[in-house]
């Protein structure tokens, strides 16, 4: 049975091929038939469904299926530097193009913004799961981490790079939605290639463990590429050299198969980005042709669908506004020549009735923004000047040749998809499928079953958690100041006053088989908010702050630090090796009981789902990261020193959970952040129903740790039925 030793070299998933339910094929035929903004939208929506893995898989079989693998020829361009200089000659090729972009009229400039913004918005999406229990503590994926750290402002989601993305464009005047909302899409006038690329982007990070060296290779070719930092003017977050660091470990580590795929990925990434700064380039040629009558067509356009009864009395071409706005065949440009020529637009007195009527006062006034009502006013002079019409109506296919053949290629079923249905099985399977989610994404629903059932088991707590030993886990009425007593009364009452150094010391074996009892939770460390954070979620104050404990358990990317790189030097030093829990060796391992596998499973279900769970993982989180303190942790100190077995697991957890202003003091403050925002967004009555869901979490991990109190009152139970 191979061991796993440490640095951890791991550069792709051991597994390939994926299982789904077969109904999850259908769901994903339906949303890929609707189109690429539909696909865009669930993938950025939604990171919980079996579907949207399958999905992922057919969006990246689609784009890397027909690129071409690289020759011998190819071999020194495979190396970092002559990636760095393929991108460089890209990038230079790219600034040309951009920027009269950037130095177009406003209009033209803003719709070219417009345009790529729902590739800048997602900027870094890649890495929103990259790290996770099946690619820690991995050399590679904690350079990622750092960079991922930097993206998201260091646990500070204003100063993310979506955000300062977002406000860079607003200072540029374009005003855009969320990315996750309904009509963001369509709001930026988003082509459907813009949507496919931007899917492209999604997919690797549903499933960045399966395509890892495409996740490193696109990384590096769009983070130095730099093409939303070209057109919005400012800097990049993470520099070149750092990239190419990256870049490099890994092609070190690959073996020639992985190195490959890196390559195509990088030549697939720099040739969606030129054919993206192209579609820029002709979406704002395909602006600045519009005449005004086209613009004025554009508006209108907009706005007919909402024209109601109270337009009934307007006519324009001798018919009635809300008739010709209802006509099924209503023609666009035969209205606009008729508005032309209407008494509407007609001068008068240095002016006409149409843009009296959409001023302040006036019948119209709100319903258009104040830039179309400046095309309207623009259009209003030149006929007044007697400019004549020109309604030629050219629709924009920018970009719909390339994103035909893509819908093409995406439709087909990926031939690594295996269609069948999760069956139940034993603990150390469970556990193999759980850690390995992108090859088994059938097995979410009986997650999600074992999570609620764990949420559900632990409320029982709520009436007698009171008794537990390192936990409290009695229901109490939220304040903030009452979960802050709660917090001070476990901490001293439980933790720490009980502590009194111990006076015999077990027995060399019985420290070892202790050990051994913690290390798979230990070997998970940080799952619970693996994928808090994810791209359309990072705008709370609670979110910033659980992803920097996230990123604090994973060493903030420096991976002698990683937590679970602490764990393997302390097993080490007992002399226990077991293959990484990534690997289906660990199936077999005889090192570590059997009978605890049921804290691990709950913990990685209850990861999976951080939208609709994300309240218990904040208790959960508050519970963890108390554990870290006081007796437990320095008796297991005392033993392990005794025996002279590495001690930096139990150390570090003593000193950055503490509760002055570590992990246990801001897991509280993250509950307290999370239920403001609560109460400031939907009242002070929806803050009851949040916090029960939260302690549920605190409870779900008390009724893993306290073995004895939970065993008694099972029995308690048990014998109440009997009776």
């Amino acid at each position: 049975m191979p061991a796993f030793a440490l640095p951890d070299t791991f550069v792709v998933a051991p597994l390939s091929a994926s299982e789904f339910d077969p109904s999850a094929a259908a769901v994903a035929h339906e949303m890929i038939a609707a189109g690429p903004e539909s696909v865009y939208h669930r993938l950025v929506g939604d990171q919980e469904s079996e579907a949207v893995f399958l999905l992922a898989r057919h969006v990246l079989n689609g784009f890397l299926g027909g690129v071409r693998e690289p020759t011998d020829q190819d071999a020194g361009a495979q190396e970092a530097d002559g990636i760095a200089e393929r991108t460089a000659q890209v990038h230079r090729q790219i600034s040309g193009m951009l920027q009269p972009l950037r130095e177009a009229e406003p209009r033209v400039r803003d719709a070219v913004l417009a345009q790529r913004a729902p590739l800048a918005l997602i900027g870094g999406c890649w890495l929103d799961s990259v790290s996770q229990p099946a690619t820690q503590p991995s050399i590679v994926v904690n350079h990622l981490v750092r960079h991922q750290f930097v993206w998201r402002g260091e646990g500070n989601p204003r100063r993310g790079l979506q955000q300062l993305r977002g406000r860079a464009l607003e200072d540029l005047g374009v005003f855009l939605p969320d990315v996750t909302a309904p009509d963001f899409l369509r709001r930026a006038e988003a082509r459907p290639l813009t949507a496919w690329h931007g899917a492209y982007h999604l997919s690797l990070a549903r499933l960045p463990t399966t395509f890892l060296p495409e996740v490193v290779g696109t990384h590096y070719v769009v983070a130095a590429l730099g093409v939303d930092e070209l057109l919005l003017g400012t800097r990049p977050m993470v520099v070149e050299a750092d990239l190419r660091a990256a870049l490099a470990d890994y092609l070190a580590l690959a073996p020639a198969s992985v190195r490959s795929r890196l390559y195509a990925a990088v030549t697939r990434t720099l040739a969606m980005e030129l054919e993206h700064v192209r579609l820029l380039a002709d979406v704002a040629e395909w602006h600045a042709g519009l005449s005004l009558d086209a613009q004025v067509a554009r508006i209108v356009a907009r706005h007919a669908p909402f024209a109601g009864k109270q337009h009934r009395n307007v006519r324009v071409g001798g018919r009635p506004l809300t008739e010709r706005f209802g006509d099924p065949d209503f023609d666009l440009a035969a209205f606009i020549c008729d508005l032309r020529a209407s008494p509407q637009l007609r001068p008068r007195d240095g002016g006409c009735r149409f843009l009296r009527a959409i001023k302040f006062g006036g019948p119209m006034f709100g319903i258009f923004d104040e830039q179309e009502a400046a095309t309207f006013q623009r259009w209003a002079e030149a006929i007044a000047a007697g400019n004549p019409p020109g309604v030629e109506l050219t629709p924009n296919t920018a970009g719909d040749d390339a994103a035909h053949a893509l819908a093409e290629a995406i439709g087909a079923l990926p031939p690594e998809v295996r269609l069948r249905a999760a069956a139940q099985s034993d603990d150390r399977e469970f556990l193999h499928r759980l850690v390995n989610i992108e090859n088994f994404p059938n097995t979410l629903a009986l997650a999600r079953a074992r999570a609620e059932e764990g949420l559900a088991r632990a409320e029982i707590l709520f009436e007698h958690g009171g008794d537990g030993v390192l936990t409290d886990a009695s229901w109490f009425a939220y304040s903030p100041s009452a979960l802050n007593e709660r917090v001070d009364r476990i901490y001293w009452d439980k933790l720490v006053n009980p502590y009194r150094p111990l006076t015999e010391i077990p027995d060399r074996d019985e420290v070892i088989f202790g050990q051994k009892t913690f290390a798979l939770g230990s070997m998970i460390d940080g799952a619970w908010a693996h994928r808090i954070g994810a791209t359309g979620r990072y705008t709370r104050r609670s979110d910033g702050m659980l992803y920097s404990i996230y990123a604090d358990e994973m060493g903030r990317g420096d991976v002698t630090k990683n937590h679970i790189t602490l764990i393997y030097r302390v097993l080490a030093s007992m002399g226990i090796e077991v293959p990484h829990i990534r690997d289906t060796a660990f199936l077999d391992q005889d090192e570590l009981p059997d009978h605890l596998y049921g804290f691990s499973l709950f913990q990685l279900s209850l990861a999976l789902f951080p939208d609709s769970l994300y309240d218990e993982i904040l208790g959960y989180n508050l519970g963890i990261e108390m554990f870290g303190l006081g007796t437990m942790r320095m008796h297991e100190t005392q033993k392990l020193r005794r025996y002279g077995f590495d001690v930096a697991y139990e150390e570090a957890h003593l000193t950055i959970d503490n509760l002055s202003a570590g992990h246990a003091r801001q897991s509280a403050e993250i509950i307290i952040a999370y239920l403001h925002d609560v109460a400031k967004l939907s009242g002070a009555d929806a803050v009851s129903s949040h916090w029960e869901r939260i302690w549920r979490g605190y409870a779900s991990f008390a009724y893993f740790i306290e073995h004895e109190l939970v065993a008694g009152l099972t029995r308690h139970e048990s014998a109440d039925v009997i009776i």
